[in-house]
């Protein structure tokens, strides 16, 4: 073989080799100088390379390249591997998209290009565009792009579990998450610290928020974009899915002109979503309506929006205390997470102000106690507190693929004999998960005079539990167990969820 080092940058990628993409992996470039085929080196790599090209017997010239033209080059035939990978991606698509589609994911990618740019021919472009149109498509909440030691992924969160999309190339996802760092305003070159950006695209005429956060681990940075909904999509009180006993009883609640509700559940069961319910509930003329989120999921043109920025020191609690000198009538706080917050917010529900908030418990009972645990008094909960709804989101299955639980053990977690029930099993129509969309469940804990006479004394949740059964209350096991025996749900479902 002949060696020689040349400065060119305009060289031409020729990726007609079978061995093309284990080579690309070795820093092997085969190109063209003057219409003949060539190797491309850099020094950099050389001894991978070599590596590589001593188990073949390739009759081609060697070329060393200056590190800024290799890299360019290097770049140029990631961008094919893209492409052709992208192509592959397209056609599957394509043969599953059924004919009745606003659009395919063919057309999108040639003409969708009202998302970010009108550069809609390069390839890392375009597969940063099907990422956000196949995530709406397939109504996912959050995407993550994970880095691992030889390889990289896409995951969507779809009713709230993760599945895998597709995996690439760790120096393509490279170029992707730069390509995200860029249309989020962020540092395309700082990869050491944690970034925090948003972003907005546009899908046949529709805009969406994205908030992107990026954090650097062990193989590479990590991504997560969560797709935030606007106040159009957002369902009312009775299309949320809860019981009709639980929304006429909220409906009562939300109607009072003073005191506090609050809704409680784990991370991802709901709680933003029921708040700007209630809200869009009692929005009116007549009513000042202010809002501290972090970060803001709907934006509304109904009622003032604060969202909060730990950096300037705009928090809950020095929100919501600004906010009271606003004359506003109704407030909702995204989260009481302390005891100055939690101190904040009572005092604001006793002065005549009706306010929403939510707080992290399992149950809704327990939100008594937590209150109390983050220093607010008995007596100042009793004056109050309306009202808890504790809520979680629970997969339905497919009605299309679910099959028979006959296991002994499924039934006997959740006391059941005689009767039938349903377990996952995946299809073409629930993408082969066996679920397809949630319903909501939730227990409406409703302060009355007997829980009041009670939190004069000292408080335990058992108690507190015990007095909400016969106050009507239907606990969350129960509802689950009643989705199993309709066949809504499996036991798998009711154990993910983790009531049980």
């Amino acid at each position: 073989m002949n060696i020689k080092e040349i400065h060119d940058t305009n060289l031409v990628p020729y990726d007609n080799i079978e061995s093309y993409t284990k080579a690309l992996k070795n820093y092997v470039l085969f190109t063209k100088l003057d219409d003949k085929v060539v190797i491309a080196l850099s020094n950099e790599y050389i001894s991978i390379s070599f590596d590589y090209l001593s188990k073949f017997e390739y009759e081609y010239e060697i070329i060393f390249l200056d590190e800024l033209s290799f890299e360019k080059l290097y770049n140029r035939f990631l961008e094919i591997k893209t492409d052709k990978e992208m192509n592959a991606i397209q056609q599957e698509q394509e043969e599953a998209t059924l004919d009745e589609e606003e659009f395919s994911v063919s057309e999108f990618l040639k003409v969708g290009s009202d998302i970010l740019t009108s550069e809609e021919s390069a390839p890392i472009i375009k597969f940063v565009n099907s990422l956000f149109y196949q995530a709406i498509k397939k109504k996912a909440s959050d995407i993550h792009i994970e880095m691992h030691e030889v390889k990289s992924e896409v995951r969507y969160r779809i009713d709230g579990v993760l599945n895998k999309h597709i995996e690439l190339d760790k120096n393509i996802m490279a170029l992707v998450i730069s390509r995200i760092k860029v249309i989020s305003n962020l540092d395309i070159s700082e990869k050491r610290i944690p970034q925090d950006g948003r972003t907005q695209i546009k899908i046949s005429g529709k805009t969406l928020d994205i908030r992107v956060s990026i954090l650097p681990t062990f193989y590479g940075e990590r991504v997560v974009m969560r797709i935030l909904m606007q106040s159009d999509d957002l369902l009312n009180l009775t299309e949320l899915g809860f019981p009709s006993y639980i929304t006429s009883e909220l409906e009562k609640v939300v109607s009072k002109s003073y005191g506090m509700v609050l809704v409680t559940g784990p991370t991802g069961s709901g709680k933003s979503t029921t708040l700007h319910s209630l809200l869009h509930q009692v929005v009116s003329e007549e009513k000042n309506i202010i809002t501290v989120e972090d970060p803001v999921e709907y934006k509304s043109n109904d009622f003032s929006q604060i969202q909060v920025n730990n950096k300037v020191g705009l928090t809950f609690s020095s929100g919501l205390r600004s906010i009271l000198r606003q004359d506003p009538d109704i407030i909702m706080l995204g989260e009481i997470r302390d005891s100055e917050t939690a101190s904040i917010a009572v005092q604001a529900a006793l002065t005549g102000h009706l306010l929403f908030s939510t707080l992290h418990t399992n149950r809704a009972p327990a939100a008594i106690t937590r209150l109390i645990d983050m220093g607010v008094e008995r007596f100042l909960i009793s004056s109050s507190l309306l009202a808890v709804l504790a809520q979680r989101l629970v997969r339905k299955l497919c009605s299309q693929c679910k099959c028979e639980d006959e296991s002994n053990a499924s039934h006997e977690l959740f006391s059941l004999t005689n009767e039938k029930i349903y377990k996952a099993q995946g299809c073409k129509n629930c993408n082969f998960t066996g679920y397809t969309g949630r319903i909501a469940i939730g227990e409406l804990f409703v302060i009355n005079e007997s829980i009041k006479e009670y939190l004069k004394g000292e408080v335990d949740d058992n108690t507190l539990m015990e007095l909400s059964l016969e106050n009507s209350m239907m606990p969350l096991h129960e509802q689950l167990k009643q989705m199993l025996i309709n066949g809504d749900t499996s036991v798998d479902e009711a154990v993910r969820i983790g009531i049980k």
